[in-house]
């Protein structure tokens, strides 16, 4: 092995994983759709800002008990941070998943770009308001009515 081997494997071992950076995506979408900042998100797993920068980028791997804490902080499901996860990333990793869950509802994938939806600004000020009604029938009402206008499921 020359000297060009071992600084290829390093370099390699020093990139993120793909997974680790789909991961830290999910937690940055949920943590601003949630309208929390890094500094709250931080406090309440006892972390600096700083630590949920690099989980959020995928510099840092979560670990299981992290993962379970951000999903109690961040009221989701653990299987939330691994959804919508590309193809080519599950495969790879044996994963096949075709569901993803929004808002606590289970539905097929839409084909129509959603992560360029969710990342829209007005989708996360849609989402922030949906969240401060604090009825849940009213708020699943809401939900109803805005399914109701969009085109018919098949």
């Amino acid at each position: 092995m020359g000297p060009d081997t071992f600084m290829a494997s390093t370099d390699k071992e020093s990139r993120p994983s793909p997974i680790d950076i789909h991961v830290g995506g999910r937690i940055r979408l949920r943590r601003t759709l949630m309208g929390m900042s890094q500094e709250r998100l931080g406090e309440a797993l006892g972390l600096t800002f700083q630590q949920v920068q690099k989980y959020e980028r995928g510099v840092n791997r979560v670990g299981a008990s992290r993962l379970f804490d951000l999903s109690r902080v961040l009221d989701v499901s653990i299987s939330f941070f691994f959804d919508d996860m590309p193809e080519p990333i599950a495969g790879l990793h044996g994963t096949h998943h075709t569901t993803r869950v929004a808002g606590g509802f289970a539905e097929a994938q839409d084909s129509f770009g959603a992560d360029e939806a969710l990342n829209r600004r007005e989708t996360l000020e849609l989402v922030r308001a949906y969240y401060r009604i604090t009825e849940p029938s009213v708020r699943k009402r809401v939900f109803e009515l805005i399914k109701s206008m969009g085109p018919i499921e098949t």
